[in-house]
């Protein structure tokens, strides 16, 4: 029941949207008409994100039999950035932020074989530095609206890193450094005083994040940690 409506009001909520970007569509005022001429403009963006990591198993892995599974469960957080957009022409940018904070929380659900709590969750609470650099392409204008897909990657310094801690057997040590390819879909959408940006992103992570400890029980079963998040962000230029 409460599945269902949940989808009602996403369903909902998506109709107010396209009627508004279809209203604004249609109106024959522009707003902003030299924004797009600008070969610099700069903005502050503000995002929700789910992230989860990729797991690969240790080749040993089922030689530890205390360990049966380990998943990584989706968890949110939020993105805080700068925004400075570089025109290249009439339908290409290269769209940086200078100062990317994320905030997140990704969970590890092990199921155990000898243990009283057959299930245990282990969380790793991150706070992430990043610089993104993406090349996007934008359609032409149509009156106070416009699409653009991108693509590029970002590098992440987690301020937050356990690799070096010296604690129990209850941890999982991850790098400090991340690379990550990124795509994505955004709108511009034109108004009298600033233009706003809703744009969904995906973010894959390349390198192993994972500092593997083969003295440490959550941490010898698994061999790789990848990054991935979707993140929803609305962006004032």
């Amino acid at each position: 029941m409460h599945h269902l409506l949940r989808r009602k009001i996403a369903f909902v909520l998506l109709l107010v949207f396209f009627g508004s970007v279809s209203g604004m569509a249609q109106e024959r005022e522009l707003y902003q008409e030299d924004h797009d001429a600008r070969p610099f403009h700069f903005g502050i963006n503000l995002g929700y994100n789910r992230s989860h990591f990729n797991i690969t198993h240790d080749p040993r892995f089922l030689q530890y039999d205390s360990i049966m599974s380990v998943e990584s469960i989706n968890s949110p957080g939020i993105n805080l950035a700068l925004l400075a957009n570089l025109r290249l022409s009439d339908h290409f940018d290269i769209r940086a932020h200078p100062l990317d904070l994320t905030f997140s929380e990704t969970s590890f659900l092990y199921t155990q074989k000898y243990e009283a709590d057959t299930s245990v969750i282990k969380k790793v609470q991150s706070i992430s530095l990043g610089f993104p650099v993406n090349v996007a392409f934008s359609s032409d204008r149509i009156n106070n609206f416009k699409v653009y897909v991108f693509g590029g990657g970002r590098y992440d310094y987690n301020l937050t890193s356990n690799k070096g801690a010296n604690e129990a057997e209850d941890l999982i040590k991850l790098n400090r450094s991340n690379i990550s390819a990124e795509i994505g879909l955004g709108f511009h959408i034109y108004f009298p005083y600033f233009v706003l940006s809703p744009e969904l992103k995906l973010s894959s992570g390349i390198t192993n994040l994972h500092s593997r400890d083969p003295n440490l029980k959550y941490s010898n079963v698994i061999d790789k940690i990848n990054s991935r998040m979707v993140t929803f962000s609305l962006t004032v230029e």
